[in-house]
């Protein structure tokens, strides 16, 4: 007793299904279950969830990268920001390529690296890449910072102030 499938193979052998468990190919319930199967495989075929060749393939992913009018509209979208923004006078340069931008330049401000980053994703970016340098008097004072422990704002209401 065999039956035809789609392209992935050729044919079920019930018999090899059988066989294992001790069952006689004269069951009842085996001879029904095959009459099922055979009954069934020109509707699996007309179902649009049939396993052919075509249906079998998957679906191509969106392209990964960007056209050069896009990259264009988010470099835009980020020089017009940057000019809005406070970080604008820091000189930094940006360029998009692929949907990726990346920033250039450097600062005395640590938190003007992230917002160039958060910047860059809110104008559409798909990834940045952020080469700001960060001086060394700007480090020096958030590890200055760092060392004095919490600033007033974010004292909990419940802890003493220490001053």
């Amino acid at each position: 007793m065999r039956r035809l499938l789609p392209a992935s193979q050729d044919y079920i052998d019930v018999s090899r299904i059988a066989r294992p468990f001790g069952v006689s190919l004269n069951t009842p319930a085996l001879l029904v279950a095959s009459i099922l199967i055979h009954a069934s495989a020109p509707l699996a075929r007309a179902s649009p969830l049939a396993y052919d060749d075509k249906a079998a393939a998957k679906p191509r992913p969106p392209a990964q990268g960007t056209s050069a009018q896009q990259d264009k509209d988010i470099e835009a979208a980020i020089r017009a920001k940057l000019a809005k923004s406070k970080i604008g006078k820091d000189g930094f340069k940006v360029r998009v390529q692929g949907g990726v931008a990346t920033w250039e330049g450097a600062t005395e401000v640590v938190q003007h690296k992230g917002a160039a980053t958060r910047m860059a994703k809110t104008a559409g970016a798909r990834a940045v890449v952020n080469n700001i340098k960060i001086g060394d008097a700007a480090k020096q004072a958030a590890a200055d910072n760092l060392d004095q422990g919490r600033r007033r704002v974010q004292i909990k209401r419940s802890e003493a102030r220490s001053e």
